[in-house]
């Protein structure tokens, strides 16, 4: 019997918000008990940042420097397989509820007039958007409407007082609301992804949240020390820039755990609706997020930069027909690129060649895979913030191309690589919180050599598997080259 899927993603959740992972003041009572009858990945990583370019390679299974989209409203090239396809492939219709953050390749636009032409919230490829929630929250704020709520104010204030409202008025709930409404109408063999707002900025959790966590009890973050040119920029930038008042950021903070604990409660919702009508030992669910969030850390807020806290995030899996490896955290460094070669083996079809990641069945079925990466990477590209605002000859001017940084996260330390030739190179060993700068040649080199072979082994293979041959196109034994 083809199992049920269900891909839910937290927007901007940081992988320590859970109390699965010993957090000292967060709860996630829903995402806890999904930990303990599956498989929670203890060391897993976006591979970039903000909501587009993380999500591109969630639905992709590529890395950023393959698969090119580099900021929000950067196109996906049209060329390339996506998890809602390869669902569609195998017999599903997934459904969409919220959004995926996905520009239209401009090449399919049908004149310069398509609207799809003037958003980043396109929606992905092969879903059916039962539900969906653009960065305007427009859904949203006319149900708000329909209930009486003054809506004069815009989508973003709504946001920001979601604490003045019940919870069962949140972006949340709503969102959750018309999941279960569909749900209770589906038969065997659904898909579906639930695509969360929250705990996404503006710092407000809805309604009791807005109070659960007391500011008083919340430690502060690492502190800033902004010892390289990239920290000291950023900082300067006042949208990233976290409070300087500690009252002020231990606030922000209650907030977002606030909201962690709102959303693991929707999510715990959806959980209490698969058991009731009897689908939650014939679903496949995955839970995870695009990216993280600083949270005060570095004295910064949102996600950027090289930074781990805006790049490591939950990642929970659960087949029910894979029960040796419930209650297990590997601690191996895993990707969000790992999620499409591990969707496609549980659904029964081919990896597509463009997987940058590597499937996870093993680890679900309580093994450890052989041949497994030591490191994990990320990448941010700033490109997009300077189009328009710097004199440049787009698009053949190369001054945008040093625009970026990519990183190799090992056991030991992290290596960042800046397109302008510069780099860093911290010792987690002696300082986990990323303070630590080592100028160790004997340390930098080989790590060096690890970027540039990590790059090499990952470049575009589409065709490269193939051969032509004996009246033939293909590897040998022939394989289906159109995937």
């Amino acid at each position: 019997m083809r199992p049920n899927v269900l891909l839910i993603t937290l927007d901007q959740f940081r992988a320590d918000c859970l109390s699965a992972a010993e957090h000292a003041v967060v709860r996630t009572p829903h995402l806890d008990a999904l930990a303990r009858d599956g498989v929670r990945f203890a060391r897993h990583y976006s591979q970039a940042a903000p909501c587009g370019p993380g999500r591109a390679s969630l639905y992709t299974g590529m890395y950023a420097m393959n698969h090119r989209v580099v900021g929000n409203g950067s196109p996906l090239d049209r060329r390339f397989d996506n998890i809602a396809m390869l669902a569609r492939r195998a017999g599903y219709e997934p459904a969409l509820f919220g959004y995926t953050d996905q520009a239209i390749d401009p090449r399919d636009a049908t004149g310069s007039d398509d609207p799809r032409l003037f958003t980043y919230n396109g929606i992905l490829s092969g879903f059916d958007p039962i539900l969906h929630v653009p960065d305007d929250q427009g859904p949203w704020v006319e149900w708000l409407d329909s209930l009486g709520y003054d809506v004069s104010v815009g989508s973003h204030e709504l946001l920001a007082s979601e604490h003045a409202r019940p919870v069962e008025h949140s972006v949340g709930a709503f969102v959750t609301d018309t999941f279960l409404d569909w749900h209770s109408n589906q038969h065997e063999g659904w898909c579906a992804h639930i695509s969360h707002l929250r705990p996404h900025p503006p710092y407000s959790a809805a309604g009791e949240w807005s109070t659960a966590y007391d500011p008083n009890t919340i430690d502060a973050p690492i502190p800033a020390e902004p010892q390289h040119w990239f920290h000291r920029g950023v900082l300067e930038r006042t949208q990233a820039a976290a409070p300087t008042d500690p009252n002020q950021l231990a606030a922000l903070r209650a907030q977002y755990f606030g909201m962690v604990s709102h959303i693991d409660e929707q999510v715990g919702r959806v959980f209490t609706a698969l058991k009731e009508r009897g689908d939650w030992d014939n679903t496949v669910i995955i839970v995870t997020a695009d990216h993280g969030e600083m949270l005060g850390d570095h004295g910064l807020i949102e996600k950027l930069g090289y930074w781990e806290q805006s790049y490591a995030i939950p990642c929970i899996i659960r087949d029910p027909s894979r029960p040796a490896g419930y209650g297990t955290s590997p601690e191996l460094f895993t990707e969000n690129v790992d999620i499409m070669p591990t969707l496609a083996e549980l659904i029964g079809t081919d990896i597509p060649a463009q997987c940058d990641g590597r499937s996870l069945v093993a680890f679900l079925n309580g093994d450890s895979p052989n041949e497994w990466r030591a490191a994990a990477h990320w990448e941010y590209d700033w490109r997009t913030t300077l189009i328009g605002s710097v004199p440049h000859e787009w698009p053949n001017d190369r001054m945008l191309e040093r625009q970026h940084l990519a990183v190799t996260r090992t056991d030991t330390h992290a290596y960042v690589q800046f397109g302008n030739g510069d780099a860093l190179c911290f010792d987690l060993v002696a300082d986990p919180t990323w303070r630590t700068i080592t100028t160790d040649p004997a340390v930098i080199l080989p790590l060096a050599q690890e970027m540039l072979t990590w790059r090499s082994r990952h470049t575009d293979r589409l065709l490269a598997d193939l051969v032509i041959r004996d009246g033939g196109v293909g590897r040998w034994p022939p394989v289906d080259w159109q995937r």
